[in-house]
């Protein structure tokens, strides 16, 4: 039965990859996993904060202990707050805790093993303690099949051509194919693991199930050409986001309270994520875009840990003051979730981010989609395919332009093309409240199969 299995997870250690497997953790202890979610003690302290008293019982935090150095101290064990230069250095001191964790699997005993693709190597440690491992790539299924496919297939042509990469993102840094898949390269080497010598357990043990944090209502395709590249069985859980009712911080009431004042779909939400920070150059061209659209807005504006900056420096020159009568900066965190739900949302401008773009579907809210790097080009050409999105596109030096910016937000929320895309959204989010729990109850059936063939 399902209520005596210990599912272990083992997310990357940034808060975008630790949240999908936390929320996934939560719909398996409702169908009685016990779970072991297992992070840096830096990440763990995040996690709790996130786990009711419902759940005190059935998801058990596991501490991985990273080796300490002057360049890499325990408060940069997560890429929440790390020197972007320092993201290699984090990569490989995680790699080189393998026989922590082998220690701490042998201890634990688990029945499954749920790990995040960036850490490839977790399958070794599996399939040498004989245990069931999925993976657990937590970006969008186009953008991995698309990363997959170049890896594999060198040279030949993505076959949806609605999803590509081109020269100038690529040069960008987006979707770097080859660093990659580095960790699938690596998994090769046995000589950094005591155990890695014994005999191969049965395929089916590490490599039949892929889980993936989508829908088959919007990436149906990508879900089977994964399938068929990978020879594995992919299946969807959803947008796996926190339930409403478990988030009940009051403190951004006001802004919630201003959104009340203004009319339904006149303002926009504005957010490039947690872990990135927009150029001055973006900045100013975002700003003066906003201001150009005469569109209500609230803006979230972060800057790097340590970097002091008066919002009054980082924006243009009287821009505060021009626009207080229709726009709130806030700087560092507002409620993304409530703010999507209010009905004065017309529109979101983001990074597409794939949490940013399930959420803004799941909400029925129009995205205004301005990708920064990594996979959120995909990302933001697979919300334009799907009707949810309309692209801001760059001049050909790559470089944001503000008239642009506010037509196409002016065109979200006032023109026709925004009533459009609402009414594409509103049915896709329909459509995937309405297939998550068949999807789950799939996946829980696949496991239950996998611990029992144990």
């Amino acid at each position: 039965m399902a209520s005596s299995r210990k599912v272990f997870m083992f997310p990357w250690l940034a808060y975008g990859h630790i949240s999908p497997h936390l929320e996934l953790a939560k719909k398996l202890s409702d169908r009685g996993f016990s779970i072991y979610l297992c992070s840096t003690p830096i990440n763990l302290e995040f996690i709790k904060k996130k786990i009711t008293q419902k759940y005190s019982s059935s998801i058990y935090l596991v501490e991985l202990h990273l080796q300490e150095t002057p360049e890499l101290p325990a408060f940069y064990h997560t890429t929440n707050g790390l020197p972007p230069h320092l993201m290699s250095t984090l990569t490989n001191t995680l790699k080189r805790a393998k026989l922590n964790l082998y220690n701490i699997l042998k201890s634990i005993q688990p029945d499954l093993i749920i790990y995040d693709v960036i850490q490839m190597w977790t399958a070794r440690l599996a399939a040498a303690l004989n245990i069931p491992a999925v993976k657990f790539p937590t970006n969008s299924v186009a953008a991995f099949s698309y990363i997959l496919h170049k890896y594999i297939n060198p040279g030949q042509e993505f076959p949806f051509p609605a999803i590509y990469v081109s020269d100038i993102e690529q040069a960008r840094n987006v979707c770097d194919v080859k660093n990659a898949n580095n960790a699938e390269a690596e998994d090769n080497s046995t000589a950094d693991h005591p155990e890695d010598d014994e005999q191969e357990v049965p395929k089916r043990f590490c490599d039949s199930i892929m889980v993936v944090r989508s829908c088959r209502e919007i990436e149906r395709k990508y879900m089977n050409y994964l399938s068929d590249i990978t020879m594995m069985k992919v299946v969807s859980v959803g947008p796996l986001f926190q339930d409403p009712g478990e988030n009940r911080d009051e403190k951004n009431d006001e802004l919630i309270q201003w959104l009340g004042e203004k009319s339904e779909c006149s303002s926009v939400f504005v957010s490039f994520g947690s872990e990135y920070f927009l150029t001055k150059e973006d900045m100013e061209e975002i700003a003066l875009g906003l201001e150009l659209s005469n569109v209500n807005f609230i803006w979230v504006v972060r800057f790097p840990v340590g970097q002091k900056m008066r919002l009054e420096e980082a924006l243009p020159e009287g821009f505060l003051e021009r626009v207080k009568n229709r726009g709130r900066i806030v700087e560092g965190w507002a409620p993304q979730a409530k703010i999507l739900r209010h009905p004065s949302i017309g529109g979101f401008v983001c990074h597409c981010g794939w949490s940013s773009v399930l959420e803004s579907i799941e909400h029925g809210v129009p995205i205004i989609a301005i990708p920064m790097h990594l996979d959120q080009p995909i990302n933001a050409k697979l919300a334009v395919e799907v009707g949810a999105a309309v692209e801001v596109v760059r001049g050909e030096n790559q470089r944001l332009d503000r008239d642009v910016i506010a037509q196409v937000i002016k065109d979200v929320v006032i023109g026709n093309v925004g009533d459009d895309l609402r009414r594409n959204v509103r049915v896709l989010s329909q459509k995937i409240q309405s297939s998550e729990k068949e999807e789950l109850d799939e996946f829980v059936e696949l496991l239950t199969q996998l611990c029992g063939e144990k």
